[in-house]
């Protein structure tokens, strides 16, 4: 159902990141094992590199929410590196040898440190990000788009069906993306939101952002 301009959107809670990184969990588990070296849909990344990706944002979401008083003006100082050139930059690295299983068991359990922090962190902490400063439920709602997104690149690589349910893309859209259409189906919306679809009588985005500050 599109999102109605009438009833306000719920929050993003810690149970809505969970149910999104388990989603994404038991659809990736389908994939062929001799998959994960192929290009994740239209990015310069390997299925591969696109879950080390996704696990290096999870971890880094529940590291700038971790110290007592979080950082306000950078981020908590782990070395970034890509192992190759045009490779994702990543503070942790899964391991080649656990195979894809371990590499879904480090994206759960990245996805459970970010889930454990937002359920934990008071509502009023504020930690940097290079979008602005933003409380729990932002970090939850960019935790989710991370997640959302990117599995559907690595189904297009994987060649695996992906469509997330349409009231969590609703409450996702609403944290983040205040501009996007609330006519339009959600998951299309977020989709177009993050530059990779397009929407009737809108062109395709070449560059977004989504707005994290808190909905005071």
């Amino acid at each position: 159902m599109p999102l109605s301009a009438e009833a306000g959107p719920s929050p993003v809670t810690a149970d809505d990141l969970d149910h999104a990184v388990q989603l994404a969990i038991a659809t990736l588990r389908e994939a062929p094992p001799a998959a994960w070296d192929t290009a994740a849909g239209s990015l310069e990344w390997t299925c591969w590199e696109t879950v080390e990706h996704l696990n290096d944002d999870l971890f880094a979401y529940a590291a700038q929410l971790g110290p007592r008083t979080p950082p306000s003006d950078g981020n908590i100082p782990f070395v970034w590196e890509s192992r190759r050139p045009g490779g994702p930059a990543n503070a942790i690295h899964a391991d080649r040898t656990a195979g894809p299983a371990g590499l879904l068991l480090a994206l759960e359990a990245t996805g459970a440190l970010l889930v454990a922090m937002v359920r934990t962190t008071p509502t009023t902490v504020r930690a940097h990000h290079g979008y602005g400063a933003s409380d729990p439920e932002g970090f939850a709602a960019m935790g989710i788009v991370e997640t959302l997104v990117h599995t559907h690149d690595l189904a297009a690589g994987l060649g695996l069906l992906w469509d997330p349910p349409a009231d969590l893309c609703s409450r996702v859209l609403a944290r983040l993306f205040p501009d996007a259409p609330s006519t339009t189906e959600p998951w299309p919306t977020l989709l177009w939101a993050t530059g990779r679809g397009d929407l009737p009588d809108r062109p395709r985005l070449t560059t977004w952002r989504w707005y994290g500050a808190p909905r005071d």
